[in-house]
């Protein structure tokens, strides 16, 4: 840790939305590698959404009440880590943006922000992990998410991670930084742009012949997955915190159970 503790650190799990209703086990992927770390963890039940929706959407009325609703349950708390560099951009980058002409609360915002770490950030930069519980003999290929990579500069931190995963090759697509045309509202607003994107992004990681595709951000891996799985690619897509932890007994992402395509 870059700071001493007499006690092991409290870290506050950030679930997300996305992690919550569509991908617990991821949640259980971070908690798993948190321990790794010799961290203490604590998911607060008075979480919510971080508030990017509104946030981006322009209601700033509503973005500002989900902040401190946040702060709020983080309090106390050594560390706040989220497995999303979307969430813990809008956490870290804009919360003190959103709260900086709050006179009552904008201090508060930036002492939050310092506190907030994407997952694979927080475990490289801050705890210095050097081995991880799983393992995976297979090829994979890694997906860049926009908001930790541009905003947060999170790029080295899950390769150090995916090299310390026995068995595990990582086989770089092109253009692995390029948007997958998620977005969030931006899918929405421009489905057919949006829909380019995705197919070159597949194209991409077909390319390299992987067994997984990986990323940090479940908006991207809903959206590739989804894109692969009408296209009857086989590829499969987790979530980097599921191999990390060795937490791979839910089906891949867009696939049942029983192991066919949603």
């Amino acid at each position: 840790m870059t700071e001493v503790y007499a006690r092991r650190p409290r870290v506050g799990l950030f679930v997300t939305c996305l992690v919550d209703l569509m991908r617990p086990s991821v949640g259980f992927a971070a908690v798993r590698l948190l321990e790794a770390a010799g961290c203490e963890v604590v998911v607060p039940e008075e979480q919510t959404c971080c508030g990017q929706p509104a946030y981006n959407g322009g209601d700033n009325a509503n973005a500002r009440k989900i902040a401190l609703q946040t702060m709020r349950a983080f309090d106390g708390l050594d560390y706040v880590v989220a497995p999303s560099g979307s969430c813990a951009a809008m956490l870290k980058v804009h919360y003190p943006r959103l709260l900086a002409d709050d006179a009552q609360h904008a201090s508060a915002a930036r002492a939050f922000a310092e506190r907030v770490h994407e997952l694979c950030a927080f475990l490289i930069d801050v705890c210095g992990l050097e081995q991880v519980p799983g393992s995976f003999a297979g090829r994979v290929t890694y997906h860049d998410g926009c908001s930790g990579l541009r905003e947060l500069k999170v790029r080295e931190q899950p390769r150090r991670l995916l090299a310390a995963v026995p068995g595990l090759e990582l086989c770089e697509m092109s253009d692995t930084d390029a948007c997958c045309g998620f977005g969030g509202l931006f899918a929405v607003k421009f489905p057919a742009i949006s829909n380019a994107m995705v197919t070159k992004k597949c194209a991409n990681a077909a390319s390299v012949k992987p067994d997984l595709l990986l990323s940090g951000e479940m908006g991207c891996l809903l959206n590739v997955a989804g894109k692969l799985s009408r296209q009857g690619a086989d590829i499969q897509c987790r979530h980097i915190a599921e191999v990390l932890a060795g937490e791979m007994t839910a089906p891949a992402i867009a696939y049942s159970s029983d192991g066919e395509r949603r």
